[in-house]
């Protein structure tokens, strides 16, 4: 959530950064539901001072029945208005709550201003896409159904379409590479490992910003008596993750705090009709290593490279050809104030796949969980700011490696780094 104060001072030029991300600020509307809610705080706040001067009066005139009997009356009437205008002020506070919720975050400076994906701006490229030139690429879906290691039938009597069942060395590859990310962002990169509930309250959704804008887009539990929206799966672990700190003050001493979490993540997906719905890459249920930093509101921007460059790190060690972009002001997620795009190479597509997604959020989702840190004595507490990647997708890693690893008689090689440790010496699945 953005800072109220932001839309009294500059409210000219917080619309015109949320347009650059198509969104329409509609500031009369905001400028009168304030209006309204000061006049009515103000007199009720008159009302209850009236009533307190009134109840003081009756308190000295104990032995004068009609002054007392006549004062009564007034206060009586003066707390039934109280109580009335109490209501409306509620009803009044919770229409802009939910004004400033539906309010994506400001786009940082170095956001390039663009409507989609055409205007993202390529940092740079990593590894040899081209390196294997004396063969004719398969996708990960032929690969991984040749060796037996794939059941994606949208029949199957169990979940339906955008769901796939590993198996065999494949199933043993994906769990490998979970516990490889785990272990390199916590003995290497000095994150603490968090197991976090993969089913959370829409408190938690409004905290990070996937409500109320993207309720569509997740998979939500109704309670049985009252059909009423209860509980929604993760749509990834950065929820759980953040929500661990809402109310808290966290003494600038603790930080930066580093958050880790291997966890399912469920989405709908609705928007995805006919984009690569088939095999790993759009799925209504895959697993996701999250990586989240809590940090002082000075060292976010450096923050973001470090994280960034974490997530990259798996890439690397995976050896597999990848490209870092910088995502325009229509391309960020609602939270995100900066964001860039880690996307790994799929030969069989001769294109790049998003694999992470690394943003800094400044504030806004510590604004709206309410959480700050301590500074000096007698000095306002300021809000921390949070920042998240994924450090990464493993279904999506795990298809890159299929197709990146895939050798001409079908066998596919496994990545170096994980063959001893992690794959029981295994050097090819076939």
């Amino acid at each position: 959530m953005l800072d109220p104060i932001l839309f009294r001072i500059q409210p000219e030029l917080i619309k015109k950064k949320l347009k650059n991300r198509g969104f329409n600020l509609n500031i009369h509307k905001i400028n009168t539901l304030e209006s309204k809610r000061r006049i009515l705080q103000l007199h009720t706040e008159t009302l209850q001072k009236k009533r307190n001067y009134f109840s003081r009066l009756i308190g000295s005139f104990k032995l004068i029945s009609k002054k007392n009997s006549h004062l009564k009356k007034k206060v009586v009437n003066i707390n039934n208005t109280i109580q009335h205008n109490k209501k409306k002020l509620s009803f009044l506070k919770k229409i802009i709550l939910e004004f400033y919720l539906n309010i994506p975050n400001i786009p940082h400076k170095d956001t390039p201003i663009g409507k989609n994906n055409t205007s993202n701006h390529e940092i740079f490229q990593w590894g040899n896409k081209y390196k294997k030139t004396n063969i004719l690429f398969k996708n990960h879906i032929q690969l991984g159904n040749n060796i037996l290691g794939f059941d994606s039938n949208p029949n199957l009597n169990i979940s339906g379409s955008q769901f796939i069942v590993m198996k065999n060395k494949i199933a043993l590859l994906h769990r490998a590479l979970g516990q490889f990310m785990l272990d390199l962002h916590t003995i290497k990169h000095g994150y603490s490992e968090i197991y976090v509930p993969y089913i959370v309250n829409s408190d938690c959704l409004y905290g990070t910003g996937q409500l109320p804008k993207f309720s569509e887009e997740l998979f939500h539990i109704y309670s049985k008596n009252k059909n009423k929206l209860e509980y929604s799966l993760i749509p990834t672990s950065e929820v759980p993750l953040v929500n661990l700190f809402k109310n808290k003050l966290i003494n600038k001493n603790e930080l930066p705090i580093l958050l880790t979490a291997h966890s399912p993540c469920f989405r709908s997906e609705n928007y995805s009709y006919g984009q690569n719905t088939k095999g790993l890459i759009r799925t209504h249920q895959f697993e996701k290593v999250e990586i989240v930093q809590i940090v002082h509101p000075k060292k976010s921007s450096l923050a973001l490279e470090v994280i960034t460059n974490h997530a990259e790190k798996v890439l690397r060690l995976l050896k597999l050809p990848y490209r870092k972009v910088l995502l325009c002001t229509q391309d960020l997620g609602f939270s995100a104030s900066k964001t860039y795009d880690l996307e790994v190479w799929f030969p069989s597509m001769d294109k790049y796949i998003e694999v992470s997604s690394c943003s800094n959020m400044l504030d806004f989702q510590s604004r709206r969980i309410n959480l700050k840190y301590s500074r000096k004595k007698k000095s306002k507490n300021n809000f921390l700011h949070t920042l998240n990647a994924s450090g990464l997708a493993v279904g999506r890693t795990l298809a890159a490696i299929i197709e990146n690893y895939q050798h001409s008689d079908g066998k596919i090689e496994v990545p170096t780094v994980l063959q001893e440790k992690y794959m029981n010496g295994l050097k090819f699945i076939q």
